[in-house]
């Protein structure tokens, strides 16, 4: 941590835990919300130095709408999952990140089937953090790309 403070995650300060102890953390985890099981997301990488993540999603056929494409809103979501999370890995899991706001490009249609998400911290403030993630088809082809702004707050129930 950087300026005495606890909120701004620091590169040159080495992790707590491994990337490996990390992910296994989170795989395994008991305390998932629902909302990651009904987007089918799992966590597949983790580098806390970069403050990156990658995880995958597996895209329900009850999300596509008539066109037979995943509807934005579930993409979103998906994008969402994917920033709040890496900001929670940034901060060694010792807050959440609520979105105070979030901007997603479609690019173009994902079908159902699985998806990859990754995500990176491009700023980490004292109060706020900015983070993008895109949204990738299994041909690797970007579908969708978000640029959020959140608020990383210490856990505690909302």
């Amino acid at each position: 941590m950087t300026s005495g403070t606890t909120s701004e995650p620091d590169a040159q300060t080495p992790p707590k835990m491994s990337d490996e102890e990390m992910l296994a953390r989170f795989q395994n985890s008991k305390k998932r919300p629902a909302c990651s099981d009904t987007l089918g997301m799992r966590l597949i990488a983790v580098d806390q130095v970069n403050m990156q993540i990658t995880m995958e999603f597996e895209a329900s056929p009850a999300f596509a709408n008539p066109s037979g494409a995943i509807q934005g809103g579930f993409l979103a979501a998906m994008l969402d999952e994917a920033t709040s999370t890496c900001a929670i890995i940034a901060s060694n899991v010792t807050m959440n990140a609520p979105t105070l706001e979030m901007k997603v490009s479609f690019l173009r249609p994902l079908f159902p089937g699985r998806a990859e998400a990754r995500a990176k911290i491009l700023r980490w403030g004292k109060s706020i953090c900015f983070i993008e993630a895109e949204l990738f088809n299994p041909a690797g082809e970007m579908v969708a790309k978000a640029s959020a702004t959140q608020a990383p707050k210490p856990f505690r129930r909302l």
